[in-house]
């Protein structure tokens, strides 16, 4: 028998795992038994992203790779990974327990990572982040930073108020919001004495409304710009989500970035029920065999899906008969709500699993 040189031997199967950074990358490499064959730490640039895959390729045929936070600091490795065809396998966090026994260190996650990509325990499939559904969530983000902010700026004028002297206090108590933002927006303090009386709180009250005001209209003018771009970015990816009943631009949005622009590595409804947070974990033990409340998933996405069932119960038949029908099992207000998202994300999914998104544009 002709003996195997190093030339003709086959590679062997190696898997890697990166512990990622908003600076740099920590890469380790395992074998198929687990045996650590090295780790090294990298710059988090494109060079970088090109070495740590020169130097994985260099112990072996690379079978796949397990990234901590491919949405965040592992986003352009990512990118780069799946652009030369390499498995990506998107890994949670190690649990308290493994960290407690362990001990925390870029190269113990990295080399964690590689293991937990090995036995495909507690993995997902990654996002894809070049399409249009990523650009959706780019623009959400500052939709809902603009909310938030406008939230706060309103909760401030009205403690403002509250504390304002009698006269301008009995002029804006009772106003409707919007009366109330364009009355703040219009306070004018004696100009040619409003910087020598800046120390009296009347002038200041009247100063600082004022300008709060002018800031919920400018946010309320951000809000309505991207909502210009995102009503047909949403219509454009899924026009059927849209018209289903009790669905919004703002809750379709939300749940196509939830699904990610590769819907198909949810491989199936209860998959995405348990990523919106409305799967009931079993929390059986021996003769006691019930269901808790999941607390975990993406916390956006199930507030989505329970303003649909708000939207629903007032002003949908089926949805009000159904309330009725479980309030005379027994059933609570809540208690039917968390069961109407766990339906709702049934039909939704296959809505949003069976559209193709098409080509980016």
């Amino acid at each position: 028998m002709t003996p195997i040189t190093p030339h003709n031997a086959p590679l062997a199967e190696v898997a890697g795992g990166v512990d990622t950074h908003q600076d740099t990358h920590t890469a380790a490499v395992i074998d198929v038994v687990g045996r650590v064959l090295g780790t090294e730490q990298f710059p988090a640039t494109p060079a970088g992203y090109t070495a740590l895959l020169a130097w994985m390729r260099t112990f072996g045929q690379l079978t796949r790779i397990g990234v901590e936070g491919t949405g965040v600091y592992g986003a352009g490795l990512t990118r780069r990974l799946q652009a030369e065809h390499i498995d990506v396998i998107e890994i949670d966090r190690p649990d308290r327990k493994t960290r407690r026994f362990q001990g925390k260190s870029d190269p113990i996650d990295a080399i964690a990572a590689a293991k937990t990509a090995l036995s495909g325990d507690r993995t997902g499939t990654p996002k894809q982040r070049d399409g249009r559904v990523e650009a959706l969530r780019c623009l959400r983000i500052a939709r809902r930073s603009a909310v938030d902010q406008r939230a706060n700026t309103q909760r401030q004028i009205k403690t403002l108020i509250v504390t304002a002297p009698d006269h301008l206090r009995s002029q804006l108590r009772g106003l409707p919001t919007g009366k109330l933002i364009a009355t703040c927006a219009t306070l004018r303090p004696d100009h040619a004495h409003a910087h020598d009386h800046a120390h009296d709180p009347a002038t200041a009250t009247m100063i600082a409304l004022a300008c709060l005001a002018r800031r919920h209209q400018q946010l309320t003018s951000e809000i309505n710009d991207l909502d210009e771009l995102l009503e047909p970015l949403v219509a454009a990816i899924n026009p059927a989500l849209l018209a289903v009943h009790g669905v919004g631009p703002d809750t379709a949005g939300q749940l196509l970035v939830t699904a990610g622009e590769n819907h198909d590595r949810l491989d199936s409804e209860a998959a995405f029920a348990m990523l919106c947070g409305v799967a009931p974990i079993p929390a059986s033990s021996g003769k006691t065999h019930r269901h808790r409340l999941n607390r975990g998933g993406d916390r956006q996405a199930n507030a989505a899906l329970y303003r649909i069932a708000l939207v629903r119960l007032r002003w949908d038949p089926r949805t009000r008969a159904y309330m009725d029908r479980r309030t005379q099992d027994g059933l609570s207000k809540k208690e039917i709500i968390r069961c109407l998202k766990r339906y709702i994300a049934r039909e939704l999914y296959q809505i949003i699993t069976r559209n193709d998104h098409g080509p980016n544009d």
